[in-house]
């Protein structure tokens, strides 16, 4: 006979690493600290529990935004102002949309999120950008992994 478990999905959040270092991070308690950088640095490695690379931007996608960033600074827009416009320049949003569905490994990575979500653990991404200021495309994965299978 199998006993099924009626745990409760855990919950996913979200926050940036700055804000884990000074203690003003928003997220339960209980929550595994999950990077989401595709070239995390050790001062990274060491706010976060583990970190999955492979749910960090593409590379090309991090430097055409980087472009297009540099680009809006030299017409005189502000660093928040340009990051958040080179976005749409870029359509960031839409192309790492693809890029987690194209990508084996970015399919397997949410998919284990997924999994542990659904056993109960509460999680909170992780990333550099405070999105007050700037948009990140850690919400990207966060709103994915908040979609339930019948949504």
């Amino acid at each position: 006979m199998t006993v099924e478990s009626c745990s409760e999905r855990g919950t996913v959040a979200d926050t940036y690493v700055a804000a884990l270092q000074h203690d003003l991070a928003d997220v339960p308690a209980d929550a595994t600290l999950v990077g989401v950088v595709r070239r995390p640095t050790s001062w990274f490695h060491a706010a976060v529990d583990e970190n999955y690379p492979e749910l960090g931007p593409p590379t090309n996608l991090l430097e055409a935004v980087r472009e297009a960033e540099d680009e809006m600074k030299l017409q005189g827009l502000c660093e928040e102002g340009a990051h958040n416009a080179a976005w749409e320049t870029v359509e960031f949003g839409e192309q790492y949309r693809q890029y987690l569905e194209e990508s084996a490994d970015a399919r397997a990575a949410l998919e284990d999120l997924e999994d542990r979500l659904e056993r109960g653990e509460s999680l909170a991404l992780v990333c550099y950008e405070n999105t007050d200021k700037k948009r990140c495309h850690r919400t990207i994965c966060r709103d994915r992994l908040e979609r339930t299978p019948d949504s």
